[in-house]
């Protein structure tokens, strides 16, 4: 098993953007008080963090290049307190909202594209934590780990599972805590993390059909000697994230640490999604400066271009406006899905009705813009090579990595079946998926009435 030494967090709880703690605790972001950060702050927030991500940028090509693990650039955050952006200023975090963490998830995704997506399951750890701290379940102690520098990975998916019966399996023992057991692929981040969030059937002793058994979410401490983590995914993007295979082989969960996956923070599936969109728009933004960088320097010409120099060149000059409008508008639908999701958020004491119209408008807004940021940063991190010659294709340059990275980033959620998502409720108004999985299917599976419970 691979785990990181977490030093004490740096406190960063002087930020213009984080709001006042109410007495209880939590921030405005939690208990639906209003809050707009300014440019001002924003741009301060972007600064203090400027060279903390400079620093994590070190190396970044080299690590692609080899194929390496961020190893030291996630220690690096998380004793910068980055796990801790959403956490409430009295309890050590910075009280971020979701519009100010986007803007930092896109500005580290520019930097390194995997750093946003391995920490992903952690922020909707916290996430799931706030929501139900603000609601009157005291999460002081998890606050207090993510303080300290302490993240989660996530372990959700599984190979070779069909779509609605996880083989990975939570059985009850006589002193009320579980034993887990199983095996989960696509772990991304339990890798770096001191807890993975695991999702299992709850089997019930003498239970006939195992279908039917409820599932739950067991938040899993992974120093346990029965938890191993293995650096063995092998897609052609997004190697940095540490997305590979866990066992569970006898681990000990304490009941408090088994939770119902009915109970699991509503807007979960529209704020994965939020993740991803950052990270595609820092993606796009790397790409951007680095053709930007090329075209400038670039002193090889072809006989027919429109002008001697490459960077007084038309065609490409064109082509270069394309890309940046492409960043301009990914980033702009990015922040939007944002301030939808956040405004659930600050509704955790709101009626049910009204959460669940909020929960329906964020899952439509990031399913929209999935669609159409996927298609703008895959096109523009292939046209890049369109403003250059074929010595951009060169390996040691490795500008083939941003569009991998998006490729499968994108992925991830395939965009058709949002596109049809988005197209159904626009036309019959149709409420989208709120939790779905991935998996085998029964030959004859009745999917009208199915009602998958994980995530990709």
């Amino acid at each position: 098993m691979t785990t990181l030494r977490v030093r004490p967090t740096l406190r960063r709880t002087d930020r213009s953007t984080a709001p006042a703690p109410h007495p209880d605790g939590t921030s405005a972001t939690t208990t639906g008080a209003p809050r707009a950060a300014s440019r001002r702050a924003v741009d301060d927030l972007l600064s203090e963090w400027a060279p903390v991500f400079d620093a994590v940028a070190e190396g970044v090509l080299q690590r692609e290049l080899d194929g390496e693990l961020p190893v030291e650039a996630v220690a690096r955050l998380k004793s910068e307190g980055f796990g801790a952006l959403r956490v409430p200023v009295a309890f050590g975090g910075s009280g971020l909202d979701l519009v100010a963490l986007a803007r930092l998830w896109i500005e580290l995704a520019a930097v390194d594209a995997n750093l946003p997506q391995a920490f992903r399951g952690h922020f909707a750890l916290v996430e799931d934590r706030l929501w139900h701290h603000a609601r009157s379940s005291d999460q002081r102690v998890w606050f207090d780990r993510f303080a300290a520098g302490e993240i989660a990975g996530n372990a959700w998916s599984e190979v070779g599972s069909s779509i609605d019966l996880p083989r990975t399996v939570l059985r009850p023992r006589a002193d009320g805590s579980f034993r887990l057991d199983g095996t989960k692929y696509y772990t991304t981040g339990t890798i770096f993390a001191e807890w993975t969030d695991v999702h299992a059937r709850v089997a019930t002793p003498g239970h006939p059909d195992e279908v039917e058994e409820a599932t739950a979410i067991a938040l899993v401490d992974t120093r346990d000697a029965g938890v191993s983590t293995t650096d063995d995914w092998n897609g052609f993007g997004q190697r940095g994230t540490g997305s590979g295979t866990t066992t569970f082989d006898n681990v000990g969960v304490p009941a408090d640490h088994v939770l119902p996956f009915e109970e699991r923070f509503p807007y979960q599936t529209a704020f994965y999604q939020l993740n991803l969109l950052a990270t595609l728009t820092g993606i796009a933004r790397a790409a951007l400066a680095d053709v930007v960088e090329a075209v400038q320097s670039r002193t090889r010409n072809f006989s027919h271009a429109n002008a001697p120099r490459v960077r007084d060149d038309a065609q490409v000059l064109a082509r270069v406006g394309e890309i940046a409008a492409a960043v301009y508008a990914a980033e702009a639908a990015t922040l939007r899905v944002a301030e939808s999701v956040q405004a659930v958020a600050e509704a955790a004491l709101a009626g049910a009705d009204e959460i669940a119209a909020l929960v329906e408008a964020s899952e439509i807004e990031s399913s929209t813009a999935q669609v159409v940021v996927s298609e703008l940063v895959l096109r523009a991190t292939s046209d890049i090579f369109d403003a250059l010659g074929a010595s951009a294709t060169a390996r040691p340059l490795a500008l083939d990595r941003h569009w991998r990275n998006a490729r499968t980033v994108a992925s991830h959620n395939p965009r058709i079946l949002k596109a049809r998502v988005v197209g159904a409720h626009a036309v019959n108004g149709t409420p989208p998926p709120y939790a779905w999985a991935i998996g085998g299917t029964r030959r004859r599976q009745e999917w009208a009435d199915a009602r998958p419970t994980g995530r990709d």
